[in-house]
C-alpha cells in the first residue's frame, strides 16, 4: 500500500480506536490480517470455549488454525448439521469467547450490526463473556447514516449472493430501500431470503472490557 495513503488509514483507526476506548471497550491495531492471530491468542485462555458467528473476516485472518488448537474448546459451526447449528445459538450465550466481525464502526466508536438469523447481533450484546470483533479499516464509517448505507451497498448484497438468499439486493447489487426519499434505517425488501431482520447499535458499555475490538490496517470481508 501506498505509504502516504498507509499513513491516513491508521489516523483513521487510531481515531476509531480512541473513541472505542471511551465507549469501554478495548481496542487493538493490527497491521495486517497475518497479524491478527497473536492479538485473539492474547485475549483467550486455555481450556476457553469459543465459538463465532458466520465471518468472512475470520476466515481471511486465518484463525481456524489457533481455535482447532487442543487448548481450546471450539464449537465450529462449519462441522455441524443444520440441527446442531440451531442448538450452538443457544449455547453460544454461554461461550467463554464469541468472535465476530461487525458491519460497520462508526469514527465515534460505535458498533452497528445487521442480522437476519439474528444470533450474531444477540450475542454481540448479551451472554458470552468476551466478544472479540475483527474488521478491517474498510468497516470504517463516518457515522450511522454512512453505516446504513454500507450495509445496503457493500455488506447485504455480497452476503445474499454468498449465502444464495434470493433478495432484491442480491439481484441489483443494491437495497430496494435506497431508491426512497423517506427511507428508514431498517427499510428493506419483504423476501424471505432477507439478512437485514434485526438491527444492533453498540454505543457506551457498562461492562468494561468485554468487547475488544481489533482493525486490521487491511480490506477484509463484507
Amino acid at each position: 500500500m501506498d505509504i502516504s495513503k498507509k499513513t491516513i488509514i491508521e489516523k483513521r483507526i487510531a481515531r476509531t480506536g480512541e473513541n472505542l476506548k471511551k465507549n469501554n471497550m478495548e481496542f487493538y491495531y493490527a497491521p495486517t490480517a497475518e497479524d491478527v492471530t497473536e492479538i485473539v491468542k492474547s485475549l483467550i485462555k486455555k481450556g476457553d470455549v469459543i465459538t463465532h458467528g458466520g465471518t468472512m473476516t475470520l476466515n481471511e485472518c486465518g484463525l481456524k488454525t489457533l481455535l482447532e488448537s487442543p487448548d481450546y474448546n471450539y464449537l465450529d459451526r462449519s462441522k455441524m448439521t443444520r440441527e446442531e447449528v440451531a442448538e450452538l445459538y443457544i449455547k453460544s450465550f454461554s461461550a467463554d469467547v464469541y468472535i465476530s466481525s461487525s458491519n460497520a464502526i462508526t469514527e465515534d466508536g460505535v458498533l452497528y450490526n445487521v442480522d437476519g438469523n439474528s444470533n450474531r447481533i444477540a450475542a454481540i450484546a448479551f451472554g458470552p463473556k468476551s466478544v472479540i470483533i475483527i474488521a478491517g479499516c474498510n468497516k470504517i464509517v463516518r457515522n450511522l447514516e454512512e453505516a446504513e448505507i454500507r450495509v445496503k451497498t457493500l455488506a447485504a448484497p455480497p452476503n445474499c449472493l454468498r449465502l444464495g438468499n434470493s433478495t432484491y439486493c442480491h439481484e441489483t447489487g443494491q437495497c430496494i430501500s435506497l431508491s426512497k426519499a423517506d427511507r428508514q434505517i431498517y427499510d428493506g425488501c419483504s423476501g424471505d431470503g432477507r439478512i437485514c431482520c434485526n438491527y444492533l447499535i453498540s454505543a457506551h458499555q457498562r461492562q468494561k472490557g468485554r468487547i475488544k475490538v481489533i482493525i486490521v490496517g487491511e480490506e477484509l470481508g463484507y
